[in-house]
């Protein structure tokens, strides 16, 4: 029996929401069961008679930890031609803002194709010179705008509808529970690859409820026609699960995210990527550590002084092996929650800038390029810290926004609340 199918063929699981398929949804078993599962559980009815590429990564695995590509390629039911890789690489060597170029996989033999920096004709270019028909998308997201691999998504949404592929995304969780949408919503003018589009900051989403959202919603605008797109939802998951919840190993999305603890404080500690301060880079603590020079105790004691809900600060020094102040010690805090459902990473982050400014007067700098800016999505949060106001006034700046963004998100959610099970 090909290496592809062991395990999966007496597992009772269909695809919800792929034209034409009508197979029903497995009841829960005790874990969740993602997209490319349940791809395989259908045996492979989806992409029957169809060249495939995949974009995906290190994430890109089974529950027993094959990568799916592997699967894939050695399961003469489908028939997989290339692998395109997005920032960081297919196999996840690159350091961020750097991709493995193009090459042939060594394990597989397949080409893999380099998509990072690539959009619109570009990025349809590629899709045409592989020669495949269809392209699958699966990548474990953690929740936060400026996390790239969703705008991977987007990018090759509308380079698929220039191109005249289909698009297949293959659903897994949201990292962080997704409840709830927070944030500050991107502003148009201050799109990057780090937020190409007027979502929230922490958008609450799978990709798969993102990449409909997207569809429906500005694709057609940059590509002249929707994509021709279907999900692969997953089965058992629901909003207010953590990714410890899903039974699923974790593996890191990207090299400077390594555990959960990471992704939950993501959303807001990387706005210190837009200061002089080092967001804990080339530390075994990235986004949970944050020092500078000037740093010492008096941060970690404001902080501990505004009894910040779900979160403690302790006073921390380290000196960073790459990034920011490498070889340099730094003084600051460690970031650690102590309850997740009472913290909001956000509203944390910008009282930790608020208290940074306001207690290292002459030492606190943005990034000359203003790049929080395009972390926050506009130059409100910046400004608004600049004028010395305080954290609920900033927060209260966005609210009006965020809730024409819930609004949107809500038509989009095809996953239940735990508390709407039955």
């Amino acid at each position: 029996m090909p290496v592809g199918r062991r395990g999966f063929l007496a597992i009772s699981a269909g695809i919800v929401a792929a034209p034409g398929l009508g197979v029903p949804a497995a009841a829960s078993r005790g874990r969740v069961r993602t997209g490319v599962e349940r791809l395989i559980a259908s045996r492979y009815e989806i992409l029957r008679g169809r060249r495939i590429g995949v974009i995906t990564n290190p994430t890109g695995i089974l529950p027993d930890l094959r990568h799916e590509v592997d699967v894939l390629h050695a399961d003469p039911a489908v028939e997989l031609t290339a692998v395109f890789g997005p920032e960081h690489g297919f196999r996840g060597t690159a350091q961020a803002g750097g991709s493995q170029g193009f090459y042939d996989d060594p394990r597989t033999g397949l080409p893999v194709y380099d998509t990072y920096g690539k959009s619109g004709q570009a990025l349809a270019d590629v899709f045409t010179a592989s020669d495949v028909d269809t392209v699958l998308f699966d990548i474990q997201d953690v929740g936060a705008r400026f996390y790239t691999y969703i705008w991977t998504l987007y990018d090759s949404m509308v380079a698929a509808a220039l191109a005249g592929k289909r698009l297949v995304v293959l659903d897994r969780p949201n990292a962080i529970s997704s409840r709830r949408a927070s944030g500050p919503v991107l502003h148009p003018e201050y799109a990057t690859f780090v937020g190409r589009k007027p979502i929230a900051q922490a958008h609450g989403m799978t990709v798969g409820e993102l990449a409909r959202l997207f569809n429906d919603t500005w694709v057609a605008g940059d590509a002249g026609r929707p994509a021709d797109l279907a999900v692969v939802e997953m089965d058992g998951w629901h909003r207010d699960m953590y990714y410890e919840d899903t039974g699923l190993p974790w593996v890191p999305p990207s090299p400077n995210m390594p555990t959960v603890d990471t992704a939950v404080v993501y959303p807001g500690t990387c706005l210190f990527e837009g200061t002089l301060a080092s967001e804990g880079r080339g530390s075994t603590r990235p986004f949970e550590m944050i020092g500078a020079p000037y740093g010492d105790w008096r941060w970690a004691s404001a902080l501990t002084e505004l009894r910040l809900p779900g979160v403690a600060f302790r006073e921390n020094y380290f000196t960073p092996t790459f990034s920011k102040f490498a070889g340099v010690a730094v003084g600051g805090v460690q970031l650690i929650v102590t309850d997740r459902r009472a913290c909001d990473p956000i509203r944390t982050a910008i009282a930790m800038l608020v208290t940074l400014r306001r207690v290292y007067p002459a030492g606190f700098a943005w990034r000359p390029d203003n790049w929080i800016d395009k972390l926050t999505g506009s130059d409100q949060v910046r400004t608004a810290i600049d004028a010395g106001r305080d954290t609920d006034e900033i927060v209260a700046g966005w609210q009006g926004e965020l809730a024409a963004f819930r609004a949107l998100r809500a038509r989009y959610l095809r996953y239940p609340d735990r508390e709407d099970r039955r």
